[in-house]
């Protein structure tokens, strides 16, 4: 007969009641739910009692990390899924997640002691499938005493002892729903949060990256992963991403205390930066458009005119 090995799973939360049903009924399969309560003024507490009695009410710190590795220490499984509000495990997700721990020590020298999960990202309404938010892999999956979160950026992933694997199946992550809720994110949490971590691990400042940070962030999301796969989506999210990075610098110059620059050649230099990223994007344009091209002897000849510059 097999072993049965308990899955605890962890929710932590703060004013999540439209979105907290959804995420423990997906996961009503588990052993034991446990719900930690980032210090909720609506009734996410009162759903969440719904579905489990081990509750803890804990201050919010900002951090949301420092009270889900809170909820691990309180698990009692052998196993640990750590989920958020407006996350949920799909049927054939659940089933990937039972065989595997349910087989665990059914294998001979089984070493793995957590897994990455894809996670399909819907974002204003649409599943987004490139713009860098799939497959989005997150190590959510451990055994207990293995893996915890670092508690020093919100946007820190949980570290395991040992060997890892990746699962197959996603899960479904309901991400932004309006444009407010991103603003409101980005400024509140996200960008004061990224600029400090950029200045403790040793930024030298720099006035330029006003314009390479969003630059470089939209040539990254919207070219080098595919984000003009997502059409509209994927240009305004890509967008939205290059004014979430002009926003951390914009903090970074704030703790700074809005350093003057003072240089005389700033519209000039401003000037070889934009031209400087015209000619990058242009390249990428052509790189698409090359691989668009399905006769070959065709692409050759494109991508020959652009080498000498004829097109």
């Amino acid at each position: 007969m097999k072993q049965k090995l308990l899955l605890s799973v962890v929710v932590s939360a703060f004013n999540e009641e439209k979105k907290i049903e959804d995420c423990l009924k997906s996961v009503s399969f588990a052993d034991e739910i446990i719900f930690v309560d980032n210090g909720s003024t609506d009734k996410t507490s009162e759903i969440a009692s719904k579905y489990t009695s081990k509750i803890f009410i804990r201050p919010n710190k900002l951090m949301l990390n420092i009270n889900k590795n809170y909820g691990f220490i309180k698990a009692s499984g052998d196993w640990i899924l750590s989920l958020d509000a407006d996350e949920r495990v799909t049927p054939e997700l659940q089933k990937e997640i039972e065989d595997k721990i349910g087989n665990w020590k059914l294998e001979i020298g089984n070493s793995v002691n957590g897994y990455w999960i894809p996670r399909k990202n819907i974002i204003f309404g649409k599943v987004i499938e490139h713009t860098g938010w799939y497959p989005d892999y997150q190590l959510r999956l451990f055994r207990k005493g293995f893996g915890r979160f670092e508690e020093k950026h919100v946007h820190e992933m949980i570290r395991v002892r040992g060997e890892v694997k990746h699962l197959n199946h996603s899960m479904v992550h309901y991400n932004y729903d309006t444009i407010f809720q991103f603003m409101q994110k980005l400024v509140n949490i996200y960008g004061p949060n990224e600029a400090d971590q950029l200045i403790k691990n040793g930024y030298v400042f720099n006035w330029r990256d006003a314009i390479r940070f969003p630059v470089k962030e939209f040539v990254s999301r919207f070219f080098a992963r595919e984000g003009y796969k997502d059409g509209f989506h994927g240009l305004m999210l890509s967008l939205l991403m290059a004014f979430y990075h002009f926003m951390v610098f914009a903090n970074i110059w704030e703790k700074y205390h809005f350093k003057e620059i003072g240089d005389k050649n700033i519209l000039s230099e401003t000037q070889a930066e934009f031209k400087s990223f015209y000619k990058e994007i242009l390249f990428w344009f052509n790189i698409e458009k090359i691989k668009s091209i399905n006769n070959p002897i065709k692409k050759f000849i494109y991508y020959l005119l652009r080498k000498l510059r004829l097109l």
